[in-house]
């Protein structure tokens, strides 16, 4: 069915972030307004740092129902909101903003895709909790500390390039973290059973992973959160191995599906289609 002509009625929503050019989101959520033939459009914009505030207030005025709010703005976000749920309140970071009435309310549905994406094929959380290793200490990453201490983790090990952000986000949690250093992370991959990689590192135009893979176990589900390229470099090598790998893509969508609902009152249905659409040519 054909997206509705745009008119006085369009509602919009749309994402803000530096870069934005690679995101799938305005196609993820273009498919489900088709879908659910909805009178809106998606749009992504590039802001500035110095111009963010700017944005997110001139957005809220001019109508639009909601903005996702994607690196390096999700903490700062916070700084414009009329009030803050939950979740985005324990991470400290936002991904999704609702306007109603001149309210800016700004919540995280990261946890909710990680969550979803990590059990949507019914791997045993059990095996897969025993021993987590979180690469990042970003936005991205504070939402992979909750979902998995909310999915029963009994050990997280958690690596940054900067040791102080690791250590603030740790405090952040309300369980034992351990931190290791940067120039100790392949060693910290032992026993792990599940890699997950938050950072930006491995996606277009930017420099891959450094990531020795040698002493992580042949059964660790290795996650990147990096879906362009889909398959990164840590992703390929971990496959050539006989790691079993889930890509970004699942995530990506499964976040979108809760802002989706936020905003338009449908929760929309994250198929095969939907994923393979999705992940477009970012092979």
């Amino acid at each position: 069915m054909a997206l509705f002509s745009i008119d006085g009625a369009t509602k919009l929503t749309g994402l803000i972030g530096s870069p934005v050019t690679h995101s799938r989101s305005p196609a993820i959520h273009q498919y489900w307004l088709q879908e659910h033939t909805i009178n809106a459009r998606y749009l992504a914009f590039e802001v500035a740092a110095n111009n963010l505030k700017e944005a997110v207030k001139g957005a809220a005025a001019l109508g639009f129902l909601g903005l996702n709010v994607t690196v390096p703005y999700k903490e700062r976000v916070l700084d414009f909101v009329n009030s803050i749920e939950e979740d985005a309140r324990y991470m400290g970071a936002a991904n999704t903003l609702i306007f109603s009435g001149g309210n800016i309310h700004a919540a995280n549905t990261d946890v909710y895709g990680i969550v979803a994406n990590l059990t949507q094929d019914g791997r045993c959380l059990a095996q897969l909790m025993k021993r987590v290793m979180i690469l990042g200490a970003g936005g991205a990453a504070r939402a992979a500390v909750a979902a998995c201490a909310q999915m029963g983790a009994v050990e997280i090990r958690l690596c940054n390039r900067t040791l102080e952000n690791a250590r603030a986000l740790a405090k952040t949690v309300q369980m034992p973290v351990e931190i290791v250093p940067w120039h100790l992370r392949e060693s910290a991959l032992e026993g792990a059973s599940l890699l997950i990689n938050t950072t930006s590192l491995g996606m277009k135009n930017t420099a891959a992973l450094d990531l020795d893979l040698a002493v992580l176990p042949p059964d660790a589900l290795v996650h990147d959160i990096v879906y362009a390229p889909l398959h990164t470099d840590l992703l390929q090598r971990a496959k050539t191995r006989g790691n079993p790998v889930l890509t970004g893509i699942g995530m990506l969508a499964y976040q979108a599906q809760k802002a989706f609902e936020l905003w338009h009152g449908v929760r929309p249905a994250v198929t095969d289609a939907l994923l393979v659409m999705a992940a477009g040519n970012n092979t």
